[in-house]
């Protein structure tokens, strides 16, 4: 089992900057790949980014590319998104997400543990 917690959501002004933190607790050894997804309302959930625990590579969704970065401290076991430049169409629940079987993915069902996710509001 992998039991993930997020933090540092908020409500911010477009244009401002928020610090997204999970913190991944039990077998992470057993993972092999860390992803952020988020949901808006009335919208199904979407990939943001992903970072792999062994080579720190990583992949954005176009919507984020240049804007949003993914890391991982595998001495803390943490995965953290730094978002920039918010936009109001960020707005949504932000979910951590575990992935064990190896294998990259940005599909929401590939995925095997989720946090219970963290709001971002963006005000234009």
């Amino acid at each position: 089992q992998v039991q993930l917690v997020e933090s540092g959501g908020g409500s911010v002004q477009a244009g401002d900057s928020l610090r997204l933190s999970c913190a991944a607790s039990g077998r992470t050894f057993g993972s092999y790949a860390m992803g952020w997804f988020r949901q808006a309302p009335g919208k199904e959930r979407g990939f943001v980014a992903r970072v792999i625990w062994s080579d720190g590579s990583t992949y954005y969704a176009d919507s984020v590319k240049g804007r949003f970065t993914i890391s991982r401290d595998s001495a803390k076991n943490t995965v953290d998104l730094q978002m920039n430049s918010l936009k109001p169409e960020d707005t949504a629940v932000y979910y951590c997400a575990a992935k064990v079987r190896r294998g990259i993915s940005s599909v929401v069902s590939e995925y095997d543990y989720w946090g219970q996710g963290t709001q971002v509001t963006v005000a234009s």
